[in-house]
């Protein structure tokens, strides 16, 4: 079944937090949990990161914009085909420095998905921007490209698709409607590195575009983001935002003698120790994706007859889109029935948390004119969605006892 209920379902059982109003992972599991428990996300060290960091450290490159930094910022470069790559401190501030960077301002308004992390409205709502809410496709979850035209208006200066769980939105519908309004398309791509839609990368297609390394992530350095700036118009300023409104960068470039205050901005760069980490992880994505590919097909090939049986939906991945194998997830019958899932998998020492909760109906989306019913399918995903444990190192024997679990449970 597709998810489309209109029906607005209690949050039952969210008194037991297995993840916080945003979505964000639980902490330690509570005294007298299994010794054995399995954590909803775990980091871990893939390649040479420990080297890496070391070398900076010895090198005395801790600051920003030294050389891990640059080669993090060369490989993406590299392999997404970018014009620009610049790393940042999260997602977050690339957000806000894409929002500087089109100059977004009080009284123009931003469409933005309802069912998303609160950074996405929030970069635009720091510059007086109005959010107009959007509901999301049942199938993929990600922003329905055919409510846009409904909310544009002649104050709508950006467009923001998240690519929800690394599957790709449809771009092609997006791209024509922002041509159409000449309007920008930032890509809120936090999910989606190395995930393709029509065999180019997610990330690509915006004017600019985010990602995030945070240690919930496939590629991580624990808190971490990058801003793609896909026309070639914006480097410059880019690079002056991201350096406290200074030209500090041609400075180092050895381009000018000294640098000065140009313009306005903040401190946006990402420690080189973290970057060392980072270009760790980066030297081998590859092996990641496929550790993560793997997991995500045993997922699926072992539960989606059993999901299929009980009107349980698997994630759904359209064949113009290669995901990035960023999570697995359900969509349960009903938020009763989630709320006994989550419950039955923490008595077998294993974590499984929810996402989002709809933007337009938090305290802050309601002040910005969000209504219950408003977003009916992003509601309701919010209501019966449930992620399973979805990491690196997750080892066969330890995600059979995840699918052992979840077939055994009886409602």
């Amino acid at each position: 079944m597709l998810l489309g209920s209109t029906a607005r379902l209690p949050l039952a059982g969210m008194t037991d937090k297995p993840a916080t109003a945003n979505g964000s992972v639980p902490g330690p599991a509570p005294a007298g949990a299994a010794a054995s428990t399995i954590p909803f996300n775990r980091s871990g060290i893939e390649g040479q990161e420990a080297q890496h960091i070391g070398q900076s450290v010895s090198i005395g490159q801790i600051a920003g914009d030294q050389s891990y930094s640059r080669k993090c910022q060369a490989l993406l470069e590299e392999v997404l085909g970018a014009p620009k790559v610049l790393l940042a401190t999260s997602c977050t501030h690339a957000l806000e420095l894409a929002a500087l960077l089109l100059e977004i301002g009080p009284d123009d308004e931003v469409i933005v998905p309802s069912f998303t992390f609160v950074s996405t409205a929030n970069a635009f709502v720091l510059r007086g921007a109005r959010i107009r809410f959007a509901d999301i496709r049942p199938d993929t979850l990600n922003i329905d490209e055919n409510q846009i035209e409904s909310l544009i208006s002649p104050r709508t200066r950006a467009i923001v698709p998240v690519h929800y769980a690394g599957v790709g939105c449809e771009m092609d519908a997006l791209l024509a409607i922002a041509r159409q309004h000449r309007i920008s398309i930032v890509e809120d791509n936090a999910h989606g590195l190395f995930g393709k839609y029509r065999q180019r990368w997610l990330g690509t297609f915006g004017t600019l575009a985010t990602q995030s390394f945070h240690e919930t992530k496939n590629i991580t350095c624990g808190e971490g983001g990058a801003l793609v700036v896909n026309d070639p118009a914006f480097i410059e300023r880019a690079e002056i935002l991201r350096e406290k409104g200074t030209n500090r960068s041609r400075f180092f470039r050895g381009q000018i003698d000294k640098y000065s205050w140009l313009d306005i901005g903040s401190s946006y760069v990402m420690s080189d120790v973290l970057a060392a980490f980072l270009y760790g992880q980066l030297e081998v994505w590859q092996q990641i994706q496929e550790k993560r590919r793997r997991i995500w097909h045993h997922y699926d090939a072992e539960l989606r007859d059993w999901a299929l049986a009980r009107d349980i939906r698997c994630p759904i991945v359209p064949d113009v889109c290669e995901q990035a194998y960023h999570m697995y997830y359900l969509i349960l019958p009903s938020s009763k029935i989630r709320q006994a899932l989550i419950a039955f998998l923490k008595s077998r020492g294993i974590m499984a948390v929810f996402h989002y909760l709809p933007l337009h109906l938090s305290p802050m989306g309601q002040r910005l004119g969000g209504r219950p019913g408003a977003c009916p399918v992003s509601e309701a995903a919010s209501d019966r969605l449930l992620r399973l444990p979805f990491f690196n190192s997750l080892d066969p024997a330890s995600q059979g006892r995840v699918i052992d679990a979840i077939c055994d449970f009886e409602f």
